[in-house]
């Protein structure tokens, strides 16, 4: 590949071995523009994580579990495929004296010293990028403007949150937090912006110190004067700056955001000040969702769960009758989230996959893998859509006349995994690991298991992935009463189908019982459950579910569409 021998020439001058290449620019977003993506120009790859190193004579590529089909597809020609934490990138490099250079503003010092630190390698920060060296490309400017949340929509007002940071500052004797993860910004100060394509994230930093000070660095140009008005008390600079102020505070002790401060500004402020070993609280305090926003999420829900059952009945009735592709399927799933008032744009690039494009994880189909739906086939969708106020994200798998016995077996055992999380027993000490088993539990059984975790938390109209909680083997995050979390057991089989069932659900508390309870409103494919396979228990949570999804959406269907509806949702 021509890229990669214009990158090896540069290395000889640098005086290095190798180069390391992240997926995330300078903010850190999951979702970043094209112009930023530097992994895709080098590898092909377009998942949304991974890294490279760039070695004298040999390519990896290190994606997590989600992205090792794609990854070999898409540049498995070029470059060794590496799933972690399998195998992890430092062990890989183990016993080799390499010089590896690297761009200190796309890497935190976490990232470095858990993936790639070891004895025999040497870190060495190039505060130009090399990829910008070798490639040329035209940078469009993201206009947009930072807005501010109404009032009725949050649920709390930004003061009172700048209070909690601040007072928290004192309380653990530190003078200043330097906070670079952008969402933490958008929920301290109830601002929202559209600097990347699936996030409402407005790309800034921000310093705040012990006494309600704060200090915004960003492009002055998406500021507006109603905006500053908002927010007197607030010092506006340009994010080219954020250097020169930094390196002037002298003596003082910082808390920084680990997992999105680059090392660039973490030495510039540890040159003269000392870091305490503290977390940013705002990732907690950001995952419990108040009264306000979980009623604003019912109501995203509503909406989303209309346009995403009116789409599985349109398909099913379809796509016999019309040359139905993996990629007009999507469209025309848009296009009925687009109807709703309050839809502003997809919260992640839809996952429409048919037959063997299902058994890739984070699968985005192209003009060259596009497929043709037909009779015979799985199909999985995977979307969300970013409302007003609220964030969706949701699987369906559903049969286009498949009547595999093996597959509904599957899928019926995929399906007791997710009712099993739905019903799980909350106590005050749960975490996500104690309840990731259990959503395996049916799969394991015929030794079958799926390669991600079981469920992710989701933002307030924010990122769709949120930390810090999640049902995962080793996430230890207690779940708190308001949290939102993904519940998305699923099974994959090579070059044959993928199977996923995906709900948003969220801990609710009543008097000294918590439990969680469906924000998700789409009814199941019955048409792939074994029905005999499900005990009473779980035939009663399904019909509970389809009784709770009929009455919810009748109203928004047609006539035709509530006679399906009514039919989807009839108990078994």
């Amino acid at each position: 590949m021509e890229k990669i021998k214009k990158l090896r020439q540069v290395f000889k001058k640098e005086k290095i071995d190798g180069y390391l290449i992240s997926k995330n620019d300078q903010f850190f977003g999951e979702y970043i523009p094209d112009h930023n993506d530097r992994l895709k120009y080098i590898s092909n790859f377009s998942g949304s994580y991974g890294y490279s190193i760039i070695l004298k004579n040999k390519n990896y590529l290190f994606v997590d579990g989600r992205y090792t089909l794609q990854a070999n597809k898409q540049s498995g020609e070029y470059y060794k495929v590496i799933t972690f934490p399998n195998k992890m990138p430092k062990d890989i490099l183990k016993n080799k004296k390499l010089v590896i250079g690297f761009d200190p503003r796309l890497f935190t010092r976490k990232i470095i010293d858990i993936f790639f630190k070891n004895k025999d390698l040497k870190f060495v920060p190039i505060k130009n990028n090399l990829i910008d060296k070798i490639w040329k490309r035209v940078i469009k400017k993201n206009k947009s403007k930072f807005y501010i949340l109404p009032d009725n929509s949050v649920g709390e007002d930004y003061k009172s949150k700048v209070k909690k940071i601040s007072s928290n500052l004192k309380k653990v004797g530190a003078d200043y937090q330097f906070i670079t993860a952008c969402e933490n910004n958008a929920w301290l100060l109830n601002i929202r912006g559209q600097d990347t394509e699936y996030s409402p994230i407005p790309n800034c930093f921000i310093l705040i110190d012990n006494n309600e000070n704060i200090k915004l660095f960003c492009d002055l140009k998406k500021i507006s004067q109603s905006f500053k008005k908002k927010f007197n008390k607030i010092k506006f600079i340009e994010i080219k700056f954020i250097e020169k102020i930094l390196s002037k505070i002298i003596n003082k002790k910082f808390i920084i955001d680990k997992n999105s401060c680059s090392l660039y500004y973490e030495d510039i402020i540890l040159d003269k000040n000392k870091i305490l070993n503290f977390s940013d609280p705002i990732y907690f305090l950001k995952s419990i969702k108040n009264k306000k926003e979980i009623d604003n999420i019912k109501k995203a829900h509503l909406y989303d769960g209309a346009a995403l059952t009116k789409y599985l009945f349109w398909l099913k009735k379809n796509f016999v009758k019309k040359k139905i592709t993996e990629i007009s399927a999507s469209k025309k799933l848009y296009e009925l989230r687009k109807k709703n008032k309050y839809f502003k744009f997809l919260s992640f690039p839809t996952i429409s996959g048919s037959g063997p494009n299902g058994a890739i994880i984070h699968y985005k189909a192209t003009k060259k893998t596009d497929r043709k739906l037909k009779k015979g086939d799985i199909y999985l969708v995977d979307s969300g859509g970013q409302y007003k106020f609220g964030t969706t994200d949701v699987t369906r798998t559903i049969s286009l006349e498949n009547s595999n016995k093996r597959i509904k077996n599957i899928f019926t055992r995929v399906l007791k995994g997710h009712i099993a999380v739905a019903n799980f027993r909350l106590k005050n000490n749960t975490s996500g690991s104690k309840i990731d088993g259990v959503a395996r539990k049916y799969l394991k059984q015929i030794g079958l298991d799926y390669a991600h975790g079981t469920g992710h938390g989701v933002g307030y109209f924010l990122n769709v992935h949120e930390g810090p909680h999640a049902i995962s083997k080793n996430n230890k995050i207690r779940l708190q009463e308001g949290m939102v979390v993904s519940n998305e057991p699923g099974y994959y089989e090579k070059n044959n189908f993928g199977i996923r069932i995906e709900n948003l659900i969220y801990v609710k508390r009543e008097k000294k019982r918590k439990y969680f309870e469906n924000l998700t409103m789409a009814p199941i494919d019955k048409d792939l459950i074994e029905q005999n396979f499900l005990n009473r228990k779980e035939k009663y949570w399904l019909n509970n579910y389809h009784r709770k999804v009929f009455n919810n959406l009748k109203k928004t269907m047609n006539k035709i569409e509530k006679l399906e509806l009514k039919k989807a949702c009839s108990a078994i």
